[in-house]
């Protein structure tokens, strides 16, 4: 995500590397190099355009401490600049209502099913909602059949009428039926096309005119870049939308539509798709966002994630653990699972200021772990508590038992001690805990 915009943006700001002081004709020439990455970014034009003049204002009006250079001027600039762009600060979604109601709209393709299962999912585990699912996409074939198992997936009842092809009725009969059974707040999964056209939007403004929704998304697949700009300008003409959500912002997407969209339609983005997993789901971040696109790396947000998987007593435990030299294979094997547990492995490495570029050419998938599982799973219980138990014959049996070599059962056992020196170092010098502190992040 955004690789190639934070590379041209660390060239650009190259040029500034050296220089004495800012002045108009080498910010000119830093700037232009900036405009022509967000352009290649697939930024709008005149987004990039006024986004580059109001920095080059900014810069030539500030005076450049001794202790700053104008390299790192221009970065801070750049990125305050960026987060107004992407609308400031983060925007909450309406939930009140009762039911609240939330309604979809978007393309087909967009994404919209899964991300209104996702949504569900946090919205439930996280705020504490008790929502319902509702098939409104009466068209494409098993639209009604694919929510049914995104809510079997998160424990989330899902409201269809399979014989009804009124997609109206089926919302308001759908609030009526949630009002009954008492859930707090309802979601409507629309249908989509291929392209805008009249029947979809009529069809979607019927339903907002039924329902009175306390909340509209409009979901754009990220990757899709300013095309996506476009189809939401169309959309919030006739629909007025609260919010955008960006999904597949994993995928080779060149960061356009995340940059020009909050400008175009003047609505904020609210959520970003991370991925395919159920809680692949992030709430959007302006400030981390840019951090990110800079190459800042995002800390708070990879902190975050670790609150939410990690279990305190557990936590606890393995620093006693990893303190009196004890951490062994079953540990081990405990913390890949709790790491892919948090997300795609790509997308948090990002989130760690300079390990995101240093790793940039580094295949990082989350299959890597696989013939780390299989090895360690080949051990018996009694070597998985015992590492030093590893001699030669035993670790021929296990590379057997796991079909791979005795060198990657010795890679394995010397990444793990390397693993284990590091986390008791970690341990006695308290790195992590006061890293938190001066974080201020708070305990759930």
């Amino acid at each position: 995500m955004f690789e190639n915009l934070n590379e041209r943006l660390e060239r650009s700001f190259k040029i500034l590397k050296g220089e004495g002081k800012i002045t108009e004709i080498n910010v000119a020439e830093t700037l232009k190099d900036i405009r022509k990455a967000l352009l290649d970014a697939d930024v709008s034009y005149k987004t990039a355009k006024s986004f580059t003049e109001t920095v080059k204002e900014k810069a030539l009006g500030q005076q450049v401490l001794t202790a700053v250079k104008p390299g790192q001027l221009l970065v801070k600039i750049v990125h305050d600049e960026l987060v107004e762009l992407m609308g400031g600060q983060s925007v909450d979604v309406n939930l009140k209502g009762s039911p609240a109601v939330i309604l979809m709209s978007g393309l087909q393709g967009s994404g919209k099913t899964t991300f209104s299962g996702k949504l569900a999912s946090m919205l439930k585990s996280k705020r504490s909602k008790n929502p319902m699912l509702v098939a409104c996409d009466v068209y494409r074939p098993a639209a009604v059949e694919q929510l049914n198992i995104l809510g079997n997936q998160i424990d989330v009842p899902v409201y269809s009428e399979p014989e009804n092809k009124n997609p109206v009725l089926i919302a308001q009969h759908a609030i009526k039926e949630a009002k009954k059974q008492g859930h707090d707040l309802v979601i409507i999964d629309t249908a989509g096309r291929l392209a805008i056209d009249e029947q979809m939007m009529q069809e979607i403004s019927a339903i907002k005119q039924a329902v009175q929704p306390q909340e509209i998304l409009f979901v754009v697949d990220a990757m899709t870049g300013q095309d996506a700009v476009n189809t939401a300008k169309e959309f919030n003409e006739r629909l007025n939308f609260d919010g955008v959500v960006l999904t597949k912002l994993d995928g080779d997407t060149r960061g356009g539509a995340a940059l020009s969209i909050r400008s175009v339609v003047n609505k904020p983005i609210k959520f970003v798709g991370t991925g395919e997993k159920m809680d692949a789901l992030d709430v959007f971040h302006p400030d981390r966002m840019a951090g990110r696109i800079l190459g800042m790396g995002d800390t708070v947000s990879l902190v975050e994630r670790a609150q939410e998987h990690y279990n305190e007593e557990e936590a606890r435990k393995l620093q006693k653990k990893i303190a009196k030299n004890q951490f062994d294979f079953n540990d081990f094997l405990k913390q890949i699972h709790q790491v892919k547990k948090m997300g795609n492995i790509k997308d948090l490495v990002s989130m760690i200021p300079g390990i995101g570029k240093a790793l940039k050419d580094i295949d990082l998938d989350d299959s890597n772990f696989k013939h780390i599982e299989v090895i360690i799973q080949s051990m018996t219980p009694k070597e998985r508590s015992n590492p030093e138990l590893l001699n030669g014959s035993r670790k021929a049996r296990i590379a057997k038992g796991s079909g791979t070599s005795i060198q990657e059962v010795n890679r394995l056992l010397k990444q793990f001690e390397q693993t284990r020196k590091m986390m008791r170092l970690a341990t006695q010098t308290k790195g992590a805990g006061n890293l938190l502190k001066n974080m201020n992040v708070k305990k759930r």
